[in-house]
């Protein structure tokens, strides 16, 4: 056994942190196929589900296992992991905490909202900034990544009638463009509003762009509305797959360092506001671990409250996941929740309504707000998060998946000046 870095753990070279991760789409892939091949519970078949998925127009909330089947919402998730891990090895990138977040939450949001086909333009967007700037096209591939958060307005254009069927592709494929094209420079000023304790800054950027978008559209008199197409059926299959790759990620941990069960405590001193990586502070061994212990806390939550793992509440827990590269870990993230759950207990939601569940697992966004003022203004900033998280849809009208990001920006953005205040009051009595 080679251990040659300073926090004793193996060497992982790139190669092999890309197949640690590869590991998901695949597992994806030959699950979904193999569902898709078996299922009778859907009227048509894995490559009719597949169309389904890729013409559907993909407002908040879709869900591609209701809309394509569950082995079609699979292989449209690990087609685009792959892709996405394609581009990685292409263009030479450094597998950091970030990187890792950006992935898991492309490969979550694929049962929901993203598609090969309204993901393209984008990428195409940003790769034409980047020539633009005459910058290499791996300093905004990250920003490009998350910014498939406005994938349904190609797809909304595309496929919403609001244009004939040749014309609506151009439109489509230009709007994706134009905002693969603009969303590098907004996300680093927008950055300045919430001062790092949003983890999902460009949700917050991509909630500002499309409400841009959607105001000029309705000024048009097209209408861009919420759906709400919500599988409701919980698989053992898919629950059974997520707790062994969960599983397997404290495996990988533990495999590249022996005492990153011991070492784990450490991580939950971080207080998780941008830039926490978890990869260059903690090591991969503590990084891998943290993300299957986070991992399955989430799948184990969302069981407990007879929640359904259905799209977007796979999007959210792979989310999570990712994240416990890049600042999450159980400390700051459980009051959050916490907050959110006391808020929905006294506004009487439906505990087990995947509205509540994605809302509390995306709250976890301001988990830097209660690493770095202490739980009970993590608690608070989790009540104000679900107020808010279910009223601004309408703003934006569903064309941004990450709507909780939105929300996040906009309490650390509310709740960051008051804090400062009290702390500036105390420290002049």
């Amino acid at each position: 056994m080679v251990f040659t870095n300073k926090f004793d753990e193996r060497d992982l070279h790139k190669e092999d942190k890309l197949l640690i991760m590869a590991v998901f789409p695949l597992v994806f892939l030959i699950f979904g196929v193999i569902y898709g091949l078996l299922d009778k519970s859907v009227p048509f078949s894995l490559a009719e589900g597949t169309w389904q998925i890729v013409s559907s127009p993909t407002t908040l909330i879709t869900d591609f296992l209701l809309v394509g089947g569950i082995g079609a919402a699979f292989i449209n998730s690990a087609v685009i992991g792959f892709f996405n891990l394609i581009l990685l090895k292409h263009f030479k990138m450094r597998i950091n905490g970030l990187l890792i977040a950006a992935f898991f939450t492309v490969l979550g949001f694929s049962f929901f909202g993203k598609n090969m086909l309204n993901i393209l333009p984008i990428y195409l967007g940003g790769y034409l900034y980047a020539r633009y700037q005459s910058i290499p096209m791996k300093n905004v591939i990250l920003v490009i990544m998350f910014s498939t958060a406005l994938a349904p307005i190609v797809s909304f254009i595309t496929f919403g009638g609001i244009f004939e069927q040749g014309f609506a592709y151009l439109m489509g494929t230009l709007t994706g463009i134009s905002i693969g094209f603009i969303i590098v420079p907004l996300s680093s000023h927008m950055l300045r509003f919430h001062d790092g304790y949003n983890l999902y800054n460009i949700g917050f950027t991509a909630g500002i762009v499309g409400t841009v978008v959607t105001s000029f559209l309705r000024s048009f008199k097209i209408e861009v509305g919420s759906v709400f197409l919500i599988y409701e059926k919980n698989s053992p299959w898919i629950i059974g797959i997520l707790f062994i790759l969960f599983i397997y990620l404290i495996i990988v941990g533990i495999y590249t360092n022996k005492d990153a069960p011991k070492s784990y405590r450490r991580i939950l001193d971080y207080k998780g506001r941008t830039i926490t990586d978890f990869t260059s502070l903690m090591g991969y061994g503590v990084t891998f671990f943290n993300m299957g212990v986070l991992g399955l806390g989430s799948l184990i939550f969302v069981l407990v409250l007879g929640g359904v793992v259905n799209g977007p509440v796979l999007a959210g827990i792979l989310t999570i996941v990712g994240f416990a590269a890049f600042g999450k870990q159980p400390k700051n993230c459980i009051p959050i929740i916490a907050g959110v759950m006391l808020a929905g207990l006294f506004f009487d939601y439906d505990f087990s309504s995947t509205t509540f569940i994605i809302s509390a697992l995306f709250s976890t966004t301001i988990a830097p707000l209660a690493g770095a003022f202490g739980p009970v203004v993590g608690v608070l900033a989790g009540m104000l998060h679900l107020t808010l998280v279910t009223n601004i849809g309408i703003i934006h009208g569903g064309i941004n998946l990450y709507n909780n990001g939105f929300s996040g920006g906009l309490v650390a953005g509310f709740m960051l000046p008051i804090l400062d205040a009290f702390k500036r009051g105390n420290s002049k009595s």
